[in-house]
């Protein structure tokens, strides 16, 4: 069967979703690293949470597979990823996940990897089914401060803040909140147009199907970078060997318009004279902001389109919950007469008695979009 009728059938995606998906089926373009800026791919490129020795740090749960949760490392090199042409993912190996037969089970894990020496997150295992998603709304995660974190804004940006609080595997996959070893630095781009449809296509196949998704997702840096060049996520339905949910897809850690150093996070607006960026410490009052201990935004570039300081205020981490829908005239959420969130269609948390509004109505009621479902925002 064609894979867009299967997964047309077995995940309930919105059509703007499954063109979001598209691009993945194309396949990988031959890699040409030379010279590459932004992506930042080179040689000896290691995945974190793995030490010289190759020795991984122990995982959160006992109870799920035990193999090496660094072996992508072995599967896929960095030098292996074509640059970025504009595209926030690419198709890896085929679109065919690295998982083996020993892998597929119905049995619910989360395995996070220790960090390692430079405070980086290693690889992500979790078997996505509804025993593990969360059943209540996110928490803070602004105490959290991931390896190359900094608090910058550009006016380029929708939001305009270029970094957030990614997510390996998504909070409304697992549940896990403010977890350091399950959030990493990643741009906007990363989160929102990168990681997040991938993310809504697993959870919306598991709360249709009741099925398991394995789903391991390995960020990538190059030799002792703090900010990884990208996420490898790799996903397998497992009761129907793929047939709903299978994908293999290289997010890239761009923000379009932005420079990068990933070496320590600094970055500037392109065409802009790179300048370092001072330190900002978060006050006990700015929890919930992006601000960084040693190491917050300060000046990036000029010409007026950064803020020249680090600056309070909300986590836009929250981005992640955001399908950047193009029109809220048009995009459709669901209420009910008491609550006071708006939501997706068919989120648990609705009532039988729901009703169908545009998101601009539910802003004008003054309701805050579901943690649990991500609606637009």
């Amino acid at each position: 069967m064609n894979i867009w009728l299967k997964l047309r059938k077995t995940a309930a995606i919105t059509l703007c979703e499954l063109l979001a998906i598209a691009t993945i089926f194309t396949g990988c373009a031959s890699a040409d690293l030379s010279g590459t800026e932004g992506a930042g791919h080179a040689a000896g490129a290691v995945v974190a949470g793995e030490d010289s020795s190759g020795a991984l740090g122990s995982k959160d749960n006992a109870d799920g597979p035990q193999e090496d949760l660094v072996n992508n490392n072995s599967y896929v090199s960095i030098d292996a990823i074509p640059a970025y042409d504009g595209k926030a993912y690419v198709a890896v190996n085929n679109n065919e996940p690295f998982f083996t037969d020993s892998d597929m089970t119905t049995t619910a894990f989360e395995n996070y990897s220790d960090l390692d020496s430079l405070g980086r997150c290693g690889v992500a295992y979790a078997n996505i089914c509804r025993d593990i998603m969360p059943t209540e709304e996110r928490g803070k995660i602004g105490m959290i401060k991931p390896s190359g974190w900094h608090t910058v804004k550009y006016d380029v940006i929708k939001d305009r803040y270029l970094y957030n609080r990614c997510h390996l595997i998504g909070y409304q996959l697992a549940g896990e909140n403010a977890n350091p070893k399950n959030l990493i630095t990643g741009t906007r781009y990363l989160n929102v147009e990168g990681m997040l449809p991938f993310e809504n296509l697993v959870a919306d196949y598991v709360n249709n199907t009741g099925n398991h998704v394995l789903y391991r997702v390995t960020p990538m840096f190059s030799g002792s970078n703090l900010v990884a060049n990208g996420v490898l996520i790799e996903a397998k339905s497992v009761e129907d060997n793929g047939g709903g949910i299978l994908f293999n897809v290289y997010c890239y850690n761009v923000q379009p318009g932005v420079g990068i150093n990933y070496e320590n996070g600094d970055s500037w607006l392109d065409g802009t004279t790179p300048q370092k960026q001072s330190a900002q410490t978060d006050t006990p009052q700015n929890e919930g902001s992006q601000s960084s201990a040693g190491s917050g935004a300060g000046e990036s570039g000029s010409s007026g389109s950064t803020t020249g300081s680090a600056s309070s205020g909300s986590d836009s981490s929250a981005a992640e919950n955001s399908a950047a829908d193009s029109s809220n005239s048009e995009t459709m959420v669901h209420i009910t007469a008491t609550g006071k969130k708006y939501h997706r269609a068919g989120c648990r948390t609705l009532k039988k008695s729901d009703t169908e509004v545009t998101l601009d109505e539910a802003k004008s009621m003054g309701l805050s979009p579901c943690g649990i479902c991500n609606p637009p925002q």
